[in-house]
This record gives structure tokens, sequence and C-alpha cells, in this order.
């Protein structure tokens, strides 16, 4: 087994903990190889498996970047997640309505989302696809073979999405 001396001692660091870790940092931040068959998922030092909720959260990530998705999930999902969201100290999952399907070399993304109004659905789901299948590619090596996009709901200019924004006050009280 290799101790973090002979790491250090290996790549020059002479026993600096940071410059090792600067190192490893920069190594693991670097964009994967070739997904699919050229990928270091099984070399001859071992096999990395990833878990689907692993897949699912950086889809849930990747999407939430792409400006003109206001939500995920269908009504029950988003009314759990507006109740999620208003307790003190939780916060909205970030693979709600986000469905994967990870197979050894090979990974399959479905999105169920909201999207405001005014923006062209169709090339928003062209950039949320890009965005996802970079993000997943870069970060686990497995080659995504399709996102599906659904948009289940619009939100309109001034509609509350139940998304950490305050509530109207109530006509009664």
């Amino acid at each position: 087994m290799t101790s973090p001396s002979d790491i250090s001692a290996a790549s020059g660091a002479a026993n600096n903990p940071q410059t090792v870790r600067k190192e490893a940092t920069a190594s693991t931040r670097a964009p994967a190889m070739t997904p699919g068959h050229g990928s270091n998922l099984e070399t001859s030092e071992g096999r990395t498996t990833i878990a689907d909720t692993v897949v699912s959260k950086i889809a849930g990530l990747a999407t939430r970047q792409v400006e003109g998705v206001v939500g995920f999930g269908g009504g029950a999902a988003r009314a759990m997640g507006a109740v999620r969201e208003r307790i003190p100290g939780a916060r909205a999952s970030s693979s709600q309505g986000v469905t994967v399907e990870v197979g050894e070399r090979q990974a399959a993304v479905d999105l169920i989302i909201v999207v405001e109004y005014g923006v062209a659905i169709v090339e928003l789901a062209h950039a949320i696809r890009r965005n996802v299948i970079t993000s997943i590619e870069q970060m686990t090596g497995l080659e995504v073979v399709e996102v599906n996009v659904s948009v289940v709901d619009l939100q309109l200019p001034g509609e509350d999405t139940g998304q950490g924004q305050p509530r109207p006050p109530g006509r009664v009280e």
C-alpha cells in the first residue's frame, strides 16, 4: 500500500501536504478520458463504479445552470419541494425531477422540468442536453446515450414557483 509520504516523494513534493493536495485537485478536475470504451472506469489497478444518485445530482445541477429552467418535477413533486424549502435547515433536492439509468459505461437521463414563460423551449432543451451531457461525461467518464426532456409546466410572470420565494399575504387572518 502506498503511504502519503511515498506519494509526496514520488510527486517531487518533498513531504509538503499542500503541494500534494493541489496536485491531486488539479488532476481530479481534469476532464475524464473519452467516454465509453476508452474510459478509466476499469483499469488494471481497479474498477470505479458510479452510483445512480451521483449521476442524477450532476444532471440536476447541470440543468439548473441553464437559464430558463425554473423548476423540476410534476405537480406533486414540486409541492413537496415547496414544503421542504419552507422548513428551516432543509434544502431542495438536487435530483427532484431527474431519473437516470446508469450502466457500466453508459448513462441515460430523463428530466421533468418547468420553464419560464417566453423561453424558446426547443432551444432550451438543446442547451440542457448539451450541458448535461458535457457535465456527466467530463465528471464520470460515462457515455451519455440520451437525455430526454419533458416540459410539464410553464411559469408565468409574477407566478410563485414555491422555490423559496415569499408567499403573498392571505386574504383572511
